[in-house]
């Protein structure tokens, strides 16, 4: 089958301006579960690239994405989420956007069309064969996030995606494609919506299954996890309360002192 945009074509929902408050919501929302549907069907696709993600980080690798507009914005999440989540350094995980910074509060849409960006940006941070790189592009076809790509693998550099159209231009240059098809959009090639959607879900899964394949939670809890404001530091001396029995005084002790509850536990446990 040929290369065909699904994420282009005409919504299966008409005169929209007809409808109810209601109406449009349930029309999304019966949209967001097909959205939901379609990255269930690519999980094989995510664990390989997965796989391949941790393989890079434990030689010292990072793990890059680079994508335009919403796909852009949405890698950049991702990307500045892990050092709070788990610890990580921020050279970890590094979210790259066409236009750079100011394109993640401003619409830049024609940055996405300098073919020779993306790999500029790329090498403003040394980028080495450790690493790989995910392109994200709704459409497969976004000018900086394939050529990016394609520079990549010219340099054997490993490169992975994020695509929501079947046999696109970006998949073939993708060393671990995941194409997550879920269909038109709601409103006819919004795809920030539907498709952007699956994009979210399957960053999280990226990002969260790598950073447990790494140690970065113990059972179930972010152990690693920065104290940054009060809702992180009381769900952290909860943690500590939990694991070694101990008062919340305590615990604010032991946090204060070691950083972190992976620290604060580990130290505790050590003294006993």
């Amino acid at each position: 089958m040929g290369f065909v945009k699904t994420t282009e074509q005409d919504s299966n929902h008409d005169n929209l301006e007809q409808k109810n408050i209601a109406q449009l919501l349930k029309g999304i929302h019966m949209e967001d579960q097909n959205a939901v549907a379609a990255v269930g069907k690519v999980l094989d696709q995510v664990e390989t690239l997965i796989e391949a993600v941790v393989k890079q980080q434990k030689v010292g690798g990072r793990l890059f994405y680079i994508g335009a507009g919403t796909s852009g914005r949405l890698g950049v999440l991702d990307a500045s989420e892990c050092p709070p989540t788990f610890g990580t350094d921020p050279e970890q995980v590094i979210g790259l956007i066409a236009g750079g910074d100011h394109a993640l509060r401003n619409s830049i849409e024609n940055a996405e069309d300098d073919p020779h960006q993306a790999w500029k940006d790329l090498s403003v941070f040394n980028i080495n064969p450790n690493d790989i790189v995910v392109g994200i592009a709704a459409s497969g076809t976004t000018p900086y996030v394939v050529a990016g790509l394609h520079d990549c693998q010219a340099n054997d550099i490993l490169t992975g995606t994020i695509c929501c159209n079947k046999n696109s231009p970006l998949s073939e240059v993708s060393n671990f494609p995941i194409e997550v098809i879920v269909g038109p959009e709601f409103v006819t090639g919004s795809s920030r919506m539907k498709a952007g959607t699956a994009q979210k879900l399957i960053l999280n899964m990226i990002s969260t299954a790598t950073m447990i394949q790494l140690g970065h939670v113990k059972g179930n809890k972010m152990v690693d996890m920065k104290l940054s404001n009060n809702k992180l530091v009381g769900r952290a001396e909860s943690m500590v309360m939990k694991e070694l029995n101990i008062t919340q005084e305590k615990a604010k002790q032991l946090l204060k002192i070691h950083g972190n509850v992976r620290n604060a536990i580990n130290a505790a446990k050590e003294n006993e």
